[in-house]
Order: structure tokens, then sequence, then C-alpha cells
């Protein structure tokens, strides 16, 4: 096992890139990510309950006519 107490340090990457929040465009957070706080994720949860993020759907009217009554 190795000291602790020795002077080195291992060199830690962090799991994920840290960016900017998509609510607000501060850093995004560990717990949170890719959120800066809960208040951002809760926003963006309720959006989401909301149909705020539907895609949205352009009939067709040619594929009407096909047949398929």
């Amino acid at each position: 096992m190795a000291d602790a107490g020795n002077g080195h340090s291992a060199k830690v990457e962090p799991l994920r890139k840290p960016r900017p929040c998509s609510e607000c465009g501060r850093p995004s957070q560990r717990e949170h990510y890719p959120f800066c706080s809960d208040r951002c994720r809760n926003l963006d949860l309720s959006r989401w309950l909301k149909g705020s993020y539907a895609i949205p759907v352009v009939e067709d009217d040619s594929k009407a006519d096909d047949g398929y009554e």
C-alpha cells in the first residue's frame, strides 16, 4: 500500500467534463449534473411533465390517399 504522506498525489480525472447549466448557464455541479442546482433540475423536469418539450409533428396528406380506409 502506498504511503499517504510521501508527497505524491494521484491524478484523478473527473467522471464528466464540466458544462454550463442548461437552465441558467452557471457551471454544473456533480450531484445535480448537468444542472447547477436542484432548482434548475426541477424546472427542467416541470417542463417535461407539462409537455413543453414535445416534438412537433407535421401531417403528410400525401400518405392519406394510399388506399387504407
